[in-house]
């Protein structure tokens, strides 16, 4: 395929386009593991009203504290069964959903925008006061909390991505379009979204946002996002944040590893 791409790159430029913009655009949908589905259905269940679409929500527990998770690119609200499942014996209200074309949500193009306005939608809804992402979930997350000044107690990310053209770049290198494809790319996005793609960087949001407390965990050897993408993140961020360096968990045991969880549980409480 990369090669017939490479090919394409010089002789169909816009099909090229389509293709990677198509990849940007629309998560593919996964199935849910039996653990997964299992802690899916002991939540209560809700929806919002999102576009026209019904988008799915979750809650578990009646605590004190509310914690809101958030999953990454082709993830879902299962993905925090571990952790949900820690949490439920502390005083924590948990809340999670189903972005667009993730989970049971709807399917339809989705992007960090989106991710962030249900951010919004669910820390208006519910005053939550604590913030769990994953990923890409970390992206619309903190664009969220640097349009709106909502008071986060504590927020931690499971690694996080940071410069929006990094994505483009893997996503090139991956597909293996040539530079000028890409920048075509880039000029599709920047005149659909109206905004410029080398300023949204989760480095240039998190200094905007009103968190008292951060922590991101990083596996050293993560392939999916290189630490030196949550180091950038967490040296903007400033000493509001601690990064904590991992090995052995990868990019998805990060969320089942009990020595991680151990630290996150301990963090959200105190």
């Amino acid at each position: 395929m990369k090669p017939l791409i490479k090919f394409l790159s010089y002789t169909a430029p816009n099909v090229v386009v389509k293709l990677a913009y198509d990849k940007i655009m629309n998560p593919q949908v996964l199935k849910l593991r039996p653990h997964e589905l299992e802690i899916i259905d002991q939540a209560e269940k809700g929806t919002i009203d999102y576009k026209g679409m019904e988008v799915k929500t979750y809650k578990w527990g009646n605590g004190e504290d509310k914690l809101l998770m958030v999953h990454g690119w082709e993830g879902q609200a299962g993905n925090f069964s571990d952790l949900i499942k820690r949490m439920e014996k502390e005083n924590f209200t948990l809340y999670s959903f189903d972005a667009i074309s993730h989970g049971f949500s709807p399917k339809g193009q989705t992007t960090m925008f989106e991710f962030a306005d249900l951010v919004q939608i669910m820390l208006d809804k519910f005053r939550i006061n604590k913030i769990i992402s994953h990923s890409f979930g970390s992206v619309g997350t903190t664009y969220c909390l640097s349009q709106h000044q909502f008071e986060i107690d504590k927020y931690v990310m499971m690694t996080t991505p940071d410069r929006f053209m990094e994505r483009v770049d893997d996503i090139s290198e991956m597909v293996g379009m040539n530079d000028k494809v890409k920048y075509r790319l880039v000029d599709r996005l920047e005149q659909q979204f109206k905004v410029k793609a080398d300023e949204q960087n989760v480095s240039d949001y998190v200094p905007r946002m009103n968190v008292k407390k951060g922590m991101i965990f990083q596996d050293v050897n993560d392939k999916i996002v290189r630490l030196a993408q949550s180091e950038s993140v967490a040296k903007a961020w400033g000493d509001k944040c601690e990064l904590v360096k991992i090995e052995g968990t990868g990019h998805f045991r990060i969320l089942r590893t009990d020595s991680v969880l151990d630290q996150v549980v301990d963090f959200l409480r105190d």
